[in-house]
């Protein structure tokens, strides 16, 4: 069955496991014992304990027009306790069986929450209940696993207010309570009864949602007003997605990206590689720690060379030059130099005293005039050669320059330069 969020599920599911496990993704790692620290809403009986958790989140975003079907989806992790049990149904640290090595874990079940609603028709609240529970799975004859679930009740609060001024436009408010019972004070106990990595989707028919990050003129005092904690809705296919993590409007997942890594975000490449040299014990582990971390170990470990080429740095307006059809205007980036005819890095110059400084323009360096950077100390007086005078999206001029000798010619052969303002170089005239 179709869904309004069928688009935006794959950039909503890596939201959802960001961070779920990370490098070396085995339970005995350090950093694996401090968990979930994206979205979290902790039951109020913790939050009194640690006034740095909380218990609630909302997002305020503009709706153009008030006349609309709102469909709301609440999207979190359920934590689920894992223990190890002998064949004689005793708890165990470990249990090997097959190519795994299986310990005590805390695992994680998707839950989602849908609500649908009409805006002329709030304020509404939507209570929910998630159902604990006890599930056991057979490990061979070895023994098994047991894993428990602890009830969560939580409720979305949803309002409307129409905005003053000849517009149209409706603030629209969904508040996410977490109002689980117990959950005691220690934390990993706590997040038991958390909704995890929560975010929130939003569609709208008979209305559209504008931009907070790049809102029309008119409306910027609107999104000044608008108040946002625990989530920032950005626009994603003509959705809104309401993020604990910071995104841009319009965020894609990059097309070399082979699946989940899980590991905040960290460089694809770099994580598939190092995953490919944990030793066969170390891949056991990983193997029993979670199904999620297995099935990537899996992925990993059977790559194509193709496939972990593609990982290796892509230049997205090159690929468009050589083999994607012309994209429409709109389309085009706007601070992209290849769309801009009045721009040419190699070929423009910027005057520097009274010399025209461009591509193959000699210069000696003097960094620092205008930052304090420590490796700075280690340029000055250094020779080099200009390759492109490029601008920023403030309009500042940047030289790119390439060392003299052989770090110039690898910085050559990479494509990475230096860069210095104007001021910070001094144009070597007739010496070649």
């Amino acid at each position: 069955m179709t869904s309004a969020f069928d688009t935006v599920q794959q950039l909503a599911d890596a939201v959802l496991f960001e961070g779920y496990v990370l490098y070396p993704y085995r339970a005995s790692s350090n950093k694996n014992q401090v968990r979930w620290q994206f979205g979290v809403l902790m039951p109020p009986a913790y939050a009194e304990v640690d006034a740095s958790e909380r218990t609630w989140s909302q997002l305020e975003c503009l709706l153009d027009g008030d006349d609309a079907e709102l469909t709301i989806r609440l999207r979190f992790l359920q934590a689920q306790q894992r223990s190890v049990l002998s064949a004689d149904g005793v708890e165990v640290d470990s249990l090997e069986y097959d190519d795994a090595t299986y310990v005590p874990w805390d695992e994680a079940v998707e839950r989602t929450v849908d609500s649908t609603v009409r805006v002329d028709a709030l304020p509404a609240e939507v209570p929910f209940v998630v159902a604990g529970g006890t599930e056991y799975e057979a490990i061979g004859a070895a023994g098994q696993l047991r894993r428990t679930r602890a009830e969560l009740t939580g409720a979305l609060l949803v309002s409307a207010t129409p905005l003053p001024g000849p517009y149209g436009v409706t603030r629209l408010r969904v508040r996410v309570e977490n109002r689980s019972s117990e959950g005691g004070t220690e934390r990993t106990a706590a997040l038991r009864r958390a909704l995890i990595a929560h975010h929130v989707l939003l569609a709208s028919e008979g209305s559209r949602f504008l931009s907070l990050l790049e809102p029309p003129e008119w409306a910027s005092g609107y999104v000044a007003e608008c108040e946002n904690s625990g989530l920032f809705p950005v626009l994603a296919d003509g959705l809104v997605l309401a993020s604990p993590i910071i995104l841009y409007d319009q965020p894609r997942i990059a097309p070399e990206s082979q699946g989940d890594l899980f590991d905040a975000t960290e460089i694809d490449e770099i994580l598939s590689l190092r995953t490919m040299t944990l030793t066969d014990a170390e891949k056991r582990e990983v193997r029993g720690t979670d199904p999620r971390a297995a099935a990537l170990l899996d992925r990993v470990d059977s790559m194509p060379p193709e496939l972990l080429d593609r990982l290796h740095g892509t230049i997205r307006y090159l690929q468009q030059v050589t083999s994607d059809p012309e994209p429409p205007e709109e389309a085009k980036p706007w601070w992209d130099p290849g769309n801009d005819a009045s721009v040419s890095p190699t070929a423009d110059t910027v005057v520097v005293g009274e010399v025209a400084v461009g591509n193959g323009t000699r210069v000696r360096l003097n960094p620092g005039v205008k930052r304090a950077d420590a490796q700075d100390m280690f340029l000055t007086g250094r020779l080099g050669t200009v390759v492109a005078v490029l601008a920023d999206v403030d309009g500042e001029t940047h030289l790119a320059v390439a060392l003299d000798g052989a770090e110039g010619e690898v910085q050559r052969s990479h494509g990475r330069y230096l860069y210095f303002s104007p001021d910070e170089v001094e144009p070597l005239v007739g010496t070649g």
